[in-house]
């Protein structure tokens, strides 16, 4: 045994009968706990999978990054598409804009000459 271990248990002082009663009852309840928490988790875990393959045809989490990864392409291209369609419409109602003024302008110009 090393010298730190020895040292360790004789500094450990020895506990009586209620002490160890106490010491036994919390790592009992801790245990519980530790089973309950283990056993909700792993109920969550498969709602979880039911949910995913239900919506997503699996519940591999490799399989569910790929197909993530390609919802952001996705959404890339067609933000991306959605920015030109907007821009499009920008730039024509600009010349609509130019061109109304364009005509607004010449119609005074003609009044002002008469």
């Amino acid at each position: 045994m090393s010298k730190k271990r020895e040292n360790e248990q004789s500094e450990v002082k020895d506990q009586d009968i209620e002490e160890l009663q106490k010491r036994y009852s919390d790592l009992s309840r801790r245990k519980i706990q530790a089973e309950t928490n283990l056993e909700h988790s792993q109920k969550q875990l498969e709602l979880h999978k039911s949910q995913a393959r239900e919506k997503y045809g699996t519940d591999d989490v490799a399989e569910l990054r790929k197909q993530l990864e390609e919802m952001k392409i996705e959404n890339e291209r067609k933000r991306r598409e959605y920015q030109e369609s907007l821009d499009r419409i920008e730039e024509d109602l600009t010349q609509v804009d130019e061109k109304f003024a364009d005509a607004a302008t010449a119609s005074t110009e003609a009044e002002d000459s008469e």
